[in-house]
């Protein structure tokens, strides 16, 4: 497998376009042409995952936060220029994949609320998904040709089904003039052609690659096409919200997440009567979903970041907060090899050596 190919599994699986766009997602760096001799999965990009990545003699890193996220306006031997100068010069490929993995339904938060055993899970903010109806009008004996050809390259797909089609029929008509080429008629002569209006679905990214297989597989020298956006509920979104097994109050619970995480350090807002059996998270840092999260039901809402005086706002309108820090993402590490294991067998591509990174990128030292 080449860097393209599974540049273009992961897109498949958790779109780069789902990111947020301020983000820096995809290939960061690295060479598509290059073969994948092993993939090691980070939740930062440091100096000690890149010489783990070389020493497990793997050329290909996915980290959640983007190492290049701010402007680089120079790369040298120190600091972030010392980690990009190695993984050039060890041919070492970095890829992103930051909010899009945090607002997939299998992503950080969907492991996270693994790791604590919630259950009846369902994401708190559903992204809308745009998207696109396509209809054309092709001759009624080229139909079944034509939509092979746009199945084979992946079109009119809605889910587990494939070949998703729908045809009304009807008549055209049109009248070659000048130097057209036409496929049926005659110069100067109107020609009635029993038509099929073929309809389908398809996202938005496929818009491009649509277009240019109309004009390729349509008989017709100029073919009549429209494509018609949409949007609907996405199957994406930001944030988790899930029950427990059965409801602890709040310190032993506090306590079962410090431990299910192995986080040195927590904090929370909240009485220590508090019964916790609804919970709502979102990995890194989201607060400002708290009120949101307390709306839909949830007895406690967990995430990273919290600073004083949102804990304070919380308190005083009794919403109850666990602070998690934002290193709890490191859950993605193991559970992204996880998913890149299954997607790998679905591509045939079981070979490629996976390593989850043993390597702890917290900044922080806790006392």
């Amino acid at each position: 497998m080449k860097i393209n190919e599974l540049m273009v599994m992961l897109d498949e699986h958790v779109p780069f376009n789902t990111a947020e766009s301020w983000d820096n997602v995809g290939l960061l760096i690295g060479d598509e042409s290059q073969e994948v001799t092993g993939i090691l999965t980070a939740l930062d990009c440091t100096l000690e995952i890149v010489e783990q990545a070389i020493e497990e003699n793997i050329n290909t890193i996915i980290s959640h936060h983007p190492l290049i996220f701010k402007g680089v306006q120079s790369i040298t031997n120190q600091g972030y220029g010392e980690i990009i100068r190695l993984l050039i010069q060890n041919n070492i490929n970095l890829i992103a994949m930051h909010t899009n993995l945090d607002v997939n339904p299998r992503g950080v938060n969907a492991m996270l609320a693994s790791k604590i055993g919630l259950k009846n899970t369902s994401l708190i903010n559903k992204e809308p998904e745009r998207y696109f109806k396509v209809q054309t009008f092709i001759p009624e004996s080229h139909v079944e040709t034509f939509k092979q050809q746009l199945n084979n390259i992946g079109l009119a797909k809605e889910g587990n089904y494939e070949y998703c089609f729908f045809e009304s029929k009807g008549k055209g008509q049109f009248k070659p003039i000048d130097d057209a080429n036409p496929y049926l008629g005659e110069i100067g002569e109107i020609e009635y052609v029993d038509e099929v209006k073929l309809e389908f679905m398809i996202s938005y990214q496929q818009q491009q690659l649509t277009e240019k297989a109309i004009h390729q597989y349509h008989p017709y020298e100029t073919p009549v096409y429209d494509f018609i956006e949409l949007t609907k509920e996405g199957s994406y979104g930001l944030g988790i919200i899930g029950e427990l097994n059965e409801p602890m109050n709040i310190e032993d619970f506090v306590s079962l997440v410090k431990s299910r995480l192995q986080i040195p350090s927590v904090r929370y807002v909240g009485s220590s009567n508090t019964l916790i059996n609804k919970v709502a998270m979102i990995g890194g840092s989201g607060i400002g979903f708290e009120y949101e999260a307390s709306q839909l039901g949830a007895d406690i809402f967990i995430t990273g970041d919290i600073k004083h005086h949102d804990a304070l706002d919380a308190k005083i309108a009794g919403v109850n907060l666990l602070d998690i820090n934002h290193y709890s993402e490191f859950v993605m590490k193991e559970g992204l090899k996880q998913l890149l294991e299954e997607w790998l067998v679905e591509e045939n591509e079981n070979n490629i050596k996976l390593v989850a990174s043993n390597i702890n990128t917290d900044p922080f030292t806790y006392i």
